[in-house]
């Protein structure tokens, strides 16, 4: 018996929300502006979409913040601090590394086709992945810096040649 009640309850609430919603969906839908009309349209998502967030975590109810015009306020609607930070992770995290190393070679070795295995004086082993010949002397300072889709390209500021090398230590 409980459980019918509360079915018909939530059911004449969000009734009543979704009357709510056309009402102020046909008052945007009347603006003559387009700008004024968008505003109303995104005034209108945002309370609903701020009201849906606060309502998963309690029972569903139909209170919707009230749309207002762009006559009425000029101002553009502020974004809540997670709308702030949606997106913009990956961007922060890069804005915080560097984009270019400088080091000195410590040793060369060769593998058997070719491609060079370079120690630096830091302790870091870099292994060149193109097969394409890349000169390189023990105690000479090269950069290796990003490149596209992850990858790092190592060159020298004595010559305009980079090759493609991944890190192993």
């Amino acid at each position: 018996m409980r459980f019918t009640l509360l079915t018909g309850a939530v059911l004449l609430v969000s009734a009543q929300a979704t009357a709510g919603i056309e009402q102020q969906l046909t008052q945007c839908a009347a603006m003559t502006d387009k700008l004024d009309r968008l505003v109303c349209y995104d005034n209108l998502a945002a309370s609903i979409r701020v009201d849906t967030m606060a309502n998963n975590a309690t029972a569903p109810t139909a209170t919707l913040a009230p749309v207002t015009t762009p006559a009425a306020t000029s101002a553009v609607p502020v974004a809540t601090n997670v709308e702030d930070n949606f997106g913009m992770e990956v961007k922060r995290v890069q804005e915080n590394t560097t984009d270019k190393i400088y080091l000195d070679v410590e040793s060369i070795t060769e593998d058997p086709y070719g491609a060079l295995k370079i120690t630096f004086t830091n302790g870091q082993i870099w292994k060149q992945t193109e097969n394409r010949k890349f000169n390189l002397k023990v105690g000479e300072k090269v950069f290796i810096e990003k490149a596209a889709l992850g990858s790092f390209l190592m060159g020298t500021e004595s010559r305009n040649a980079k090759v493609r090398v991944k890190r192993l230590k």
